[in-house]
């Protein structure tokens, strides 16, 4: 499998474990309100899809948006990795994955409305969105890795 291929299909993969850890921590309360929640309750105040499809049909468009964004991360991974073949994968997973959180949820989010931004939401919901993505990244960087065979670096 070539290493883009697989960095695709392990961001898919870490995306299904992402959203299974924020499930499992939100049921027990391990994890407060988790960032997939907010992109529910934003996809619906900005369509008004609760109406329309109910907030299940809410949530699973907000998983074939992750999902979606899972795989276009794990190609961005992927190429980084080309760049960066001498760096542990699982290093390298966790530097892009709070890249990752630096741009998109420190950043872009709060300007979309997405979330109320991180000073607001204060440590423990800051914390908890940056380990997530962490192990959203470092999840796509090891699965990638197994899956290209020893390792994601250019042939």
């Amino acid at each position: 499998m070539t290493p883009r291929t697989a960095a695709v299909l392990g961001g898919l993969a870490a995306g299904v474990i992402t959203t299974a850890a924020m499930f499992a921590g939100r049921k027990t309360g391990a994890l407060g309100k988790t960032l997939d929640r907010d992109a529910v309750d934003w996809i619906d105040e900005t369509t008004g899809s609760r109406d329309l499809i109910g907030d299940a049909g809410t949530s699973v468009v907000e998983f074939a948006n992750h999902l979606g964004a899972s795989a276009v991360f794990g190609y961005g991974y992927a190429l980084i990795r080309e760049e960066l073949p001498d760096v542990p994968a699982w290093a390298l997973g966790a530097g892009f994955g709070t890249a990752l959180y630096a741009i998109n949820i420190a950043g872009i989010a709060p300007l979309l409305g997405i979330t109320e931004g991180e000073v607001e939401a204060g440590p423990r919901k800051a914390a908890e969105r940056w380990g997530l993505h962490v192990l959203q990244s470092v999840a796509t960087a090891v699965i990638a890795e197994r899956l290209a065979g020893t390792s994601v670096r250019p042939e």
